[in-house]
């Protein structure tokens, strides 16, 4: 009787450890992007503690950058392009699982963690991040086609100036904002140029973000982690 229960017991350990390692399956059409550039910088905010919350973001395992496979052949290209003009591209996000979204949601809910609110929302009252759609309940970064980049000098990885911090809430953020130099103005359209060549659009609120125009899951949320 005691083998007979314990041979049960591993059965359902195995079977717990198949079907969570069946949720996280990747899918087909995704790709670890470093595979189509190799040369690429990625620097995951989200797996890090500097972001706008403050903290590494669930789901973010890894510092790995997971695409759909059109979006990272497309990327490939901007890099390409930029690099004949010895710049680069520096990505900060791209795939995102849901469960990310959802941490974001359960702390803009959390209205006295602030921690973060001077260097990423200094003009948002956290009350009103959700009218003002700084945060959702959905994102296409979980749809898989959807980046949040910049542009750095190739020799040096520095980016360039943009005129407002990456993941910054506020105008400043807004593409066709006004009140900043030329140069950040020229910096801004440069990015929108090469990403627009390549069949991404640009969300005007954010001058980092960029999905891909013929994206292949437009109407499918993934929850996979990202892992190594």
């Amino acid at each position: 009787m005691k083998l007979y229960k314990n041979s049960i017991f591993l059965l359902f350990v195995f079977l717990v450890f198949m079907a969570m390692r069946q949720k996280n399956t990747i899918p087909d059409n995704f790709i670890k992007v470093t595979k189509v550039i190799p040369d690429l910088n990625v620097e995951l905010r989200y797996y890090s503690d500097y972001n706008f919350v403050g903290d590494t973001i669930e789901g973010y395992n890894s510092n790995t950058l997971y695409l759909t496979k059109a979006s990272a052949a497309k990327l490939k290209l901007v890099q390409d392009d930029l690099q004949r003009q010895n710049l680069c591209l520096k990505v900060y996000d791209g795939y995102r699982p849901q469960r990310a979204v959802n941490h974001f949601v359960r702390w803009a809910r959390q209205i006295n963690d602030t921690l973060k609110k001077s260097e990423f929302y200094p003009e948002v009252n956290k009350r009103h991040l959700f009218k003002e759609g700084y945060i959702a309940s959905k994102s296409g970064h979980s749809r898989g086609s959807t980046v949040d980049l910049t542009i750095t000098h190739r020799e040096t990885g520095i980016p360039l100036d943009m005129g407002s911090p990456y993941d910054f809430f506020g105008e400043q953020s807004w593409v066709d904002y006004p009140s900043i130099s030329e140069k950040q103005k020229k910096n801004r359209q440069l990015l929108q140029a090469v990403m627009t060549k390549y069949g991404f659009r640009n969300y005007p609120k954010e001058w980092w973000h960029f999905t891909l125009r013929d994206e292949p899951y437009p109407g499918t949320f993934f929850d996979f982690e990202i892992v190594d």
